[in-house]
């Protein structure tokens, strides 16, 4: 995949997760960069549990959410839910 298409997918992949963990997005370059990042770790994760790499959009999509809303869970945990 194209680095076009991999920010495509964390821009999508980030924002769902958000929409799904705190109903509300974390602006787009930080849903990108948890979308990014959750592709990575969704990717290690379903590798680990014996699923194998490919499957197209679709699937790569749901890994990358799987792996952001892990990602964006762990980011509340650590740095809280802080409002300004």
């Amino acid at each position: 995949m194209h680095l076009i298409g991999f920010i495509i997918l964390g821009l999508i992949a980030g924002w769902i997760a958000s929409q799904i963990v705190d109903n509300g997005g974390k602006g787009p370059i930080l849903d990108i960069v948890l979308g990014i990042v959750g592709a990575l770790v969704g990717g290690q994760i379903f590798l680990a549990l014996g699923f194998a790499p490919g499957g197209g959009f679709l699937y790569s999509l749901f890994v990358s959410v799987v792996g952001a809303v892990i990602i964006l869970v762990a980011y509340h945990a650590l740095l809280g839910r802080r409002r300004l």
